[in-house]
């Protein structure tokens, strides 16, 4: 090898190590790039912590109420009306509702107080009833208020324990629209007694009883309101009232009260006003009528 050659190698071999020098440093600067780009993504990684989330649980509907919490209103077996619809003693509540709604003469009386002679002749049994059995018909509105503020009951019969009622409302101490309940028969509102006041005489004989009762009859055309009334002969209030309601059912039971006694009774509370008497009680004829009526339905 001559002495030019030698040269030119030392060159080529200089040339060469310069450009892997070069070569060198652009690598460097590319694994400098993706070592930041590393170390970054791990800064952010630690700044904002993934997390997974958690599963909701599933929505309840806005009308759902846990069973539990919704307390079952059962009411008497007495309503006939409710508990056995198909019975003779449903039946016979139809009729009364028929010649109460469907008078031969003049118009249907729209607020109708039942009452007795003496207590236990079955009155409030027959006022939950006949108001049952209205507010079954198709266009009627019934409101039951109990109006024996000394021994209170219809709330009983409905499935309801003590309660507030009408006494506050006559006192001034709540609002009717307040005390008025629903109960389990579409188109039937119970107005109960409340707590036994002190003055239930005073209470059914003031001037707040009589525009209550203007007020609930003449508020809604399709509305009848049906008053369980006390006992004629026993309190001074049923006269009273008898004078505010447009018509009286008179309960009798067989075999209980004498006839010159009912007699005085429904002078007293005025023959015009007496729409119907119902005759409770009595087995004899029942039985027959009850024979022919399975044998017509059965």
């Amino acid at each position: 090898m001559t002495k030019d050659d030698v040269e030119r190698s030392r060159c080529a071999f200089f040339e060469a190590a310069m450009n892997l020098r070069k070569k060198g440093r652009g690598m460097g600067k590319i694994a400098e790039a993706l070592e930041k780009h590393k170390k970054e993504k791990v800064i952010e990684t630690e700044k904002l912590p993934f997390q997974k989330p958690e599963k909701l649980p599933p929505k309840r509907a806005a009308a759902e109420i846990p069973k539990d919490l919704v307390p079952e209103i059962e009411y008497d077996p007495k309503l006939v009306v409710l508990s056995a619809p198909e019975s003779v003693d449903a039946e016979n509540f139809k009729v009364l509702r028929a010649q109460i709604l469907f008078p031969k003469d003049g118009p249907a009386p729209r607020t109708i107080m039942i009452t007795s002679t003496f207590p236990g002749e079955g009155k409030t049994l027959i006022s939950a009833n006949l108001a049952a059995s209205i507010a079954l018909g198709i266009n009627e509105h019934v409101l039951l208020v109990d109006c024996d503020l000394r021994r209170p009951s219809v709330h009983k019969l409905f499935g309801y324990g003590a309660c507030l009622g009408l006494c506050e409302y006559l006192a001034g101490k709540e609002r009717l629209e307040d005390l008025i309940m629903r109960t389990k028969v579409p188109k039937l509102s119970l107005l109960p007694a409340g707590p036994v006041p002190a003055n239930p005489s005073e209470l059914l004989s003031s001037n707040m009883m009589r525009s209550f009762l203007e007020e609930v009859r003449d508020r809604y055309d399709d509305r009848y309101v049906i008053i369980d009334g006390t006992p004629s002969q026993v309190t001074a209030e049923t006269n009273v009232l008898a004078q505010y309601v447009d018509g009286i059912i008179f309960v009798i039971r067989a075999e209980k009260s004498p006839r010159d006694t009912i007699q005085r009774s429904i002078e007293n509370l005025g023959r015009k006003k007496i729409r119907g008497i119902v005759f409770n009680g009595y087995n004899q004829s029942y039985r027959g009528y009850k024979k022919y009526y399975k044998k017509y339905y059965g």
